[in-house]
């Protein structure tokens, strides 16, 4: 059984980070091994909640980790509590990966053209240095503008086909010799909702109907659909396809039912598909 390091918070509602992430790739067949970087009461989109910083902690996993396991097979990063943090999770990719770890960096930074109110630009210029050691990145629309140092507002006024050349320009200026993979998520256009899929020069959209409004982790659940996919050997294109399908259910049986967005979505049923 291969393991996934998950670098991402926990949240105790909100069906999103690690609660999202560990049920998804354990289903998918990879031991999921999570180290949070905070423990919340409830995800940040509810009118208030408690966060437990584990900036000082996360030293403690590298140290007792390595006796255990000298590489993982993949390494998934998601939400970061702190800029403190971006050194640490940069020195346990340095210690725990070789030439063959996916190394998969979901940029969490904002949404709707707006950074999260946790985040500030000192966060996000740590992101951007977490990028560069990545092989795979998953922003959506905003994150990719911020990577990038693009106006979003501007982008996304523009009609869909221009959007999308000017998100594979975003993407083609990311790739490096590392980073080989950029997937940019929820590109919202009329009653579709698509991900690009930029790879070797290769551009590719995958699109589904929009249903319902943004609710909260399905980032998560796409970023640990994605990696888990590519680990059992699966190409860019299905990786996504597989994720987008399963959010695209999930979401059709949420809104069969009374809901609150940030309760997140009805995905645990669906869970056997994967």
């Amino acid at each position: 059984m291969k393991r996934i390091a998950v670098i991402n918070d926990l949240s105790g509602f909100g069906r999103c980070s690690l609660s999202a992430a560990l049920p998804i790739i354990s289903v998918m067949g990879h031991e999921a091994c999570p180290l949070p970087t905070a423990v919340l009461s409830n995800q940040t989109g509810y009118e208030s909640y408690y966060c437990d910083d584990y900036t000082d902690k996360m030293s403690f996993f590298n140290e007792q980790w390595k006796k255990i396991c000298p590489v993982f097979d993949a390494i998934y990063s998601g939400y970061i509590a702190n800029e403190k943090q971006v050194d640490y999770i940069s020195s346990f990719i340095e210690s725990f990966s070789d030439e063959t770890t996916i190394l998969l960096v979901d940029p969490v930074m904002g949404d709707d053209g707006k950074l999260y109110d946790s985040h500030n630009t000192a966060i996000c210029e740590g992101i951007k240095t977490l990028v560069k050691k990545s092989n795979v990145i998953c922003p959506n629309l905003t994150e990719l503008c911020i990577l990038t140092g693009r106006d979003y507002s501007s982008i996304s006024q523009m009609r869909k086909e221009r959007i999308l050349e000017e998100i594979k320009d975003m993407s083609s200026s990311l790739i490096s010799d590392k980073l080989r993979l950029v997937i940019t998520t929820g590109i919202i256009n009329d009653n579709m909702i698509s991900s690009t899929i930029y790879s070797e020069g290769k551009f590719e959209e995958i699109s589904n109907e929009r249903i319902g409004e943004s609710f909260s982790g399905t980032g998560d659940i796409f970023a640990s659909i994605v990696v888990s996919s590519l680990l059992s050997g699966f190409d860019p294109y299905d990786a996504v396809k597989k994720a987008t399908d399963f959010i695209s259910m999930s979401l059709t049986e949420t809104l069969k039912h009374e809901y609150d967005r940030n309760d997140g979505i009805d995905f645990q049923k669906f869970l056997k598909r994967l």
